[in-house]
């Protein structure tokens, strides 16, 4: 049986990140995309321009249409622009929980470091949507500003995941792509271990980087779904997202931060 898996996110119309590269992710590694889109954004490879929230009504709507028809195995939550936004998601979430894989890119935080979230939507998220995750998958400075401690170290990556997974009682991820080094590590706190657990690889020097998050969150919904185990699930989509970023370093498309090629195979 195909696994279906539903992203919930912003639209990037250049195609590298957001819903697209969901929908790319997935479909590349056998599963079945479903989407519903949070916001319609003015992107491209050079950077954000605009962004156009979509209200409550409009979001459940897309919900109710999935959920009444479809049986998604996995969730992968992207942006989510308003507190409203959120709660919509955690209500649907939540009268289905028990079924369900989820998976959120918490995209609060900006890899340069810009917030992009209001406050009470970022309270919002925390109180509501982290307890019902499988697992959150912030990158450094999203983890350094949820746990209130800078971040700089892999002992420190791996004390402030187990930090944030006790408070949020869910597994963290913690994306180490801006440490120093040649080496990527990436680490996983899971609560039902009580262990942290490494995943490492060699860096791959790329200008085009564009939507690895969204493609990282995505490829662990999708081998979650799939029937992998949660450590399993993050190396296989470790190991795609590398190959994906290899394939696609060469590419030429559009002049700012290109986006990873997904269908390599």
């Amino acid at each position: 049986m195909i696994p279906i898996i539903l992203s919930i996110a912003g639209s990037d119309p250049s195609g590298g990140a957001g819903i697209q590269a969901d929908i790319k992710t997935i479909s590349a590694l056998g599963g079945y995309a479903a989407s519903v889109i949070t916001a319609i954004t003015a992107q491209n490879t050079l950077g954000v321009q605009a962004v156009f929230p979509l209200e409550n009504e409009e979001i459940a709507s897309q919900l109710q249409s999935v959920f009444s028809d479809l049986c998604p195995q996995a969730v992968k939550l992207g942006m989510l622009p308003h507190a409203g936004c959120v709660e919509t998601v955690s209500r649907f979430i939540t009268s289905h929980h028990q079924k369900l894989h989820v998976v959120c890119d918490p995209v609060m935080i900006s890899t340069s470091g810009r917030r992009l979230m209001a406050a009470n939507t970022i309270e919002q998220m925390q109180d509501k949507l982290f307890p019902l995750c499988t697992l959150i998958t912030p990158n450094l400075h999203e983890a350094s500003f949820l746990s209130g401690y800078e971040i700089r170290s892999i002992e420190e990556m791996k004390e402030q995941a187990k930090l944030l997974s006790h408070r949020y009682g869910t597994a963290v991820l913690i994306k180490g792509g801006h440490l120093e080094g040649n080496i990527m590590c990436d680490i996983l706190y899971h609560p039902h271990t009580g262990q942290c657990h490494a995943f490492e690889s060699p860096k791959i020097e790329s200008s085009n980087l564009h939507g690895t998050g969204c493609t990282l969150s995505s490829a662990i919904a999708t081998y979650l779904a799939g029937g992998h185990n949660l450590i399993q699930a993050i190396e296989h989509a470790k190991q795609y997202m590398n190959q994906a970023i290899e394939y696609g370093k060469n590419l030429k498309i559009g002049q700012g931060n290109g986006p990873l090629w997904h269908f390599f195979e």
